[in-house]
């Protein structure tokens, strides 16, 4: 009976799992055909890395064919569009790909100019913006967010270097 009873447990276990996989892998399509919308690269054809610091974090978009200089320049003009977007408090792109209650995103919007230093740059076949804040429930935000989007990225995405400080 204990056989059966460990056996059903396992079947209840995998079902479930099945369900969270299924229920992720559609919201990740979704996110991909909302992102279209917004990013005017490929999703696909790029790779987003996220890499929180102790202030903040590190939002790199790159091509994954480096010789893709299409994709590059897509990529540099929509990340400096954006960093200047929320500079101003403007964080639609991110509202109309992951929706409204994506974590982290509620606290930027409500931060106050000058709260986060948003800075631009370009990096090798691609392009990155760097956050930086000095309060803590601001800096927990920007790694909720991240974390949010490293899972409607999917494959896509990966997390950056650990670039926190530890004591």
């Amino acid at each position: 009976m204990r056989f059966i009873t460990s056996i059903v447990a396992v079947c209840i276990i995998a079902g479930i799992a099945a369900r969270v996989a299924l229920g992720q892998t559609q919201r990740q399509d979704e996110v991909a055909a909302r992102g279209a919308e917004v990013m005017p690269f490929k999703l696909s054809a790029t790779t987003h890395v996220f890499t929180k610091t102790a202030t903040g974090g590190l939002q790199q978009v790159v091509a994954k064919n480096p010789g893709d200089t299409d994709q590059t320049r897509l990529i540099r003009m929509h990340l400096e569009d954006i960093a200047t977007r929320f500079r101003e408090g403007d964080y639609s792109g991110p509202t109309q790909t992951h929706g409204e209650q994506m974590p982290g995103l509620a606290q930027l919007k409500a931060a106050k100019p000058g709260d986060i230093r948003i800075l631009y740059s370009n990096v090798a076949n691609g392009g990155q913006i760097e956050y930086l804040a000095k309060r803590p429930e601001l800096i927990t935000a920007i790694h909720e967010w991240f974390d949010a989007q490293l899972s409607d990225h999917g494959a896509d995405a990966m997390a950056g270097h650990d670039h926190m400080a530890h004591p």
